[in-house]
């Protein structure tokens, strides 16, 4: 007979077996270890990766029609640039400091997040990434072992920033949401943090947590931030220690209690599955400049129904609905700009189509229902909706669907547009000379995507 048992005490055995559970359970939960890999200042890295001459120089980087500044460099953020201030506003500044500005060069950002992306599959499988943005992605390092994690997340930042020249801060953590409060924490001193921390103990998550305001957290808003101080919550540690039924009636109810566990290292936000098929495709654009005349903005909307069918294409889909939105040009107010809200139509077409001759049509009769004569439009936008497989159309007894002739049609022009570029073969309803067309007067070339573009080395 066990002693346990002939002293009237606990049956030891039967505890031994519980705390064997709950220690797995435990490491099972502990293993669980999620990445994210954030690309430090993108664009102005993507504009210095091909002028090495201003490693050391202030860059920013403006939007679209070079409204605002969207990216800046550590060096023009110490000079005290602001994020989203209007271009036109931020000048003297510039000038002053001798800070460099570019126009926003999508095709060239969009072909280097395609190479950091790529160089981490290079170390981890497809099933293990989240392309979070642009810039972001998250990695499932769980099958990593903890003596080897450290040398696994250098070995990542240094192949990223040798085979692509982007460099990267990493944060990682049990959680997802505990990662991207590491990846802030390494961004603050990055030479200290080498742009890199991992929060494997208590004790470090902890500290970090007692270093992140409440509004730093990765998903509490703003309105969610103003609430949590309020009720004198203002450090993600002081959330931590916040009861789920709490987080459930004070932040939004299963989101808070997902926050809550989070913070507390617990597993509750998995790797999202990667979307190969999109259920909504758009092509919106702010003019170059205000228009009032119907048949420019006629143009353009033909030029993004062009976009967009494009991008069905890429997908195999085709639409069964379509909206069209115009904005008006908002009154000048100073230094505050507040855009109105779009003004828009849908229809649903008779037959679902890919074919961009069949979606202008549709496009230009809406626009003129939505056109007022004598009213100044400052954007325009399409989008597409009910998105079906292209090889799969339901027929309408009352129309007549694409023929094959057109989708041959399409595919030919796409083909010629992707080898060739600068839209070589284009509608003629989306004219010719397009004053309209978007304003980039501080535009870098296209380094990677074009071969008259290319960097030249002499």
């Amino acid at each position: 007979m066990k002693t346990g048992v002939l002293l009237g005490g606990p049956n030891w055995e039967s505890v031994r077996q519980k705390l064997g559970i709950f220690e797995k359970e435990i490491s099972k939960q502990q293993g669980f270890m999620k990445a994210i890999v954030d690309c430090n200042n993108f664009y102005c890295s993507c504009e210095r990766l091909f002028k090495p001459h201003l490693k050391a120089i202030p860059v920013v980087v403006l939007s679209n029609n070079d409204g605002c500044i969207i990216s800046r460099s550590d060096e023009a953020k110490k000079l005290g640039i602001k994020m989203a201030q209007a271009y036109f506003l931020s000048k003297p500044l510039l000038q002053q400091h001798g800070i460099t500005a570019f126009s926003s060069n999508y095709n060239l950002y969009g072909d280097m997040s395609k190479r950091v992306m790529e160089t981490m599959q290079s170390m981890f499988p497809s099933t293990c990434i989240e392309v979070y943005s642009v810039d972001e992605a998250f990695v499932d390092m769980s099958h990593v072992p903890a003596k080897e994690l450290h040398n696994t997340v250098k070995e990542l930042k240094e192949r990223i920033g040798q085979w692509t020249g982007i460099p990267v801060s990493i944060g990682v953590a049990p959680t997802k949401t505990l990662a991207k409060i590491a990846n802030r924490l390494a961004k603050e001193n990055k030479e200290k943090s080498r742009c890199m921390l991992i929060l494997d103990t208590p004790g470090k998550v902890d500290a970090a947590l007692r270093r992140t305001p409440i509004g730093e957290i990765w998903g509490v808003g703003k309105q969610y931030a103003i609430k949590l101080e309020k009720l004198e919550v203002k450090t993600a540690f002081e959330l931590k220690q916040m009861p789920e039924e709490w987080a459930r009636q004070q932040l939004g109810g299963v989101v808070g209690v997902r926050l809550i566990k989070e913070l507390k290292g617990i597993h509750a936000i998995g790797l999202d599955e990667q979307l190969s098929t999109k259920k909504m495709v758009s092509c919106t654009r702010r003019f170059g400049r205000p228009l009032t005349d119907l048949t420019q903005m006629k143009e353009a909307v033909a030029m993004y129904v062009s976009r967009a069918a494009e991008k069905l294409r890429r997908q195999q889909s085709a639409a069964g609905q379509m909206t069209v939105f115009v904005i008006e040009k908002a009154l000048d107010k100073g230094d505050v700009y507040k855009p109105n809200e779009p003004i828009k139509r849908e229809v649903i077409l008779p037959v679902a189509t890919c074919v961009t001759t069949e979606l202008i049509k549709p496009a230009v009769a809406l626009l003129e229902k939505l056109y007022r004569e004598g009213v100044v439009y400052e954007k325009a936008g399409v989008v597409f909706g009910k998105l079906v497989p292209d090889a799969s159309l339901q027929g309408n007894f009352f129309a007549a669907s694409s023929s094959t002739e057109h989708k041959f049609l399409m595919s030919k022009v796409d083909n010629i547009n992707f080898s060739m570029r600068n839209e070589l073969v284009k509608v003629a309803s989306s004219g010719v000379d397009r004053p309209w067309k978007m304003k980039q007067e501080l535009l870098s070339k296209r380094y990677t995507t074009r071969w008259v573009e290319l960097r030249e080395v002499n």
